[in-house]
């Protein structure tokens, strides 16, 4: 059992593991448990596994009632997994962040069924913090982590699925050593898009005009901003690929010169496995301000350029595009950096630290 979910951040790592499960036992049976949300259910059945409605609810910058309200979810929740796990017995429980995942690790805890939370972030959210102390294993993703955990924690890294294991790292510097080569750029605000991020790459579409035709644009809007932004980009002039959620992500992430996205566990995780500069611009209003101790690390690393969102604009945004632009050494640089920092075993670690919980 894989519990964990309201977004992609939370569930890919889970399908990562899954699949490195699944290739060591191809007889396994692998469930997710989220909260049934279209997204949960589109990203886990799309990659084969099936997915478990569970009752939950968040308390982190709840009003009072909110609050009460998100408890009172989860301890309806946490009957609901009690009574999932008698059924399907799972061998092992697994957290993937997210107080989607709460009701689902609390009920195996108290069944005492082995469980292990995998953690993210620089700084572990709520629900990750509260299981940690129960839960039989924990992995991390930063040595820094650790202290949250009272000193407990595997340094395992962050699973990305397995396509990105064949990611062609290469692509990009490869056409852009060839003459009149576009230069290529990713936007793209997570699985349910970031309309600040939007808003300032369409403000800055009017800077970077004198460079349009040697731009190529991909720009993943989330779906409520979906045709704001394609009226900008047809407005502008610009050649722009824009879509509400970029199923064919691997593939925009090797074309792609530089990456413009926000700092979540998993989108750091992908800019290094497949080795891409990038501009990272933390959600600001993320749970302990995580994505910015995520965008720090890649920034003192030389990945990335960090621009917290508030009061960046776009001529901010347009000026470090075209510098990297006029820099292909120093972008060259960014790349070799990212790659760098890439954990491509960490599916594999983690899935070890399971075998070692389970009971085969």
């Amino acid at each position: 059992m894989i519990a964990g979910g309201g977004t992609g951040g939370h569930l890919y790592p889970g399908i990562a593991i899954a699949e490195e499960m699944m290739r060591r036992r191809p007889g396994a049976r692998i469930v997710f448990a989220g909260r049934g949300l279209p997204l949960e259910k589109s990203i886990v059945e799309r990659q084969g596994f099936q997915l478990v409605a569970v009752e939950s609810g968040g308390v982190v910058g709840k009003s009072l009632s909110g609050r009460v309200a998100g408890v009172l979810r989860a301890l309806r929740g946490f009957f609901e997994a009690m009574r999932i796990l008698g059924r399907l017995k799972p061998k092992a429980v697994i957290g993937v962040g997210g107080y989607a995942s709460f009701p689902m690790m609390l009920a195996a805890v108290v069944r005492r069924i082995p469980t292990l939370v995998q953690d993210q972030n620089a700084v572990p959210g709520l629900t990750n913090r509260i299981v940690g102390r129960l839960a039989d294993r924990i992995a991390i993703t930063f040595e820094a982590t650790r202290r949250f955990f009272g000193g407990r924690g595997v340094l395992t890294g962050n699973p990305v699925r397995a396509e990105f294991a064949k990611a062609d790292r290469g692509r990009a510097r490869r056409r852009r050593s060839e003459a009149g080569a576009r230069f290529h750029l990713l936007v793209f605000g997570g699985s349910q898009g970031a309309r600040a991020l939007n808003t300032a790459a369409i403000d800055a579409l009017p800077h970077l005009a004198p460079r349009r035709a040697r731009m190529t644009i991909v720009h993943g809007t989330g779906p409520s901003d979906l045709e704001r932004v394609r009226a900008a980009y047809a407005a502008a002039g610009f050649e722009a690929d824009v879509q509400p959620y970029l199923t064919a992500i691997r593939e925009a992430y090797e074309n792609a010169d530089l990456v413009i996205a926000r700092a979540g566990a998993g989108t750091v995780s992908e800019l290094a496995a497949c080795g891409r500069a990038a501009i990272l611009v933390p959600l600001p209003t993320a749970a302990h301000d995580h994505q910015t101790r995520n965008a720090e690390g890649f920034a003192a690393a030389g990945a990335a350029l960090l621009m917290p969102e508030g009061g960046l604009t776009g001529g901010d945004l347009a000026a470090a595009v075209a510098g990297l632009m006029d820099a292909p050494a120093r972008l060259a640089a960014m790349e070799d950096a990212a790659a760098r920092l890439a954990r491509p075993d960490a599916a594999a670690r983690i899935v070890d630290l399971v075998e070692e919980l389970a009971s085969w």
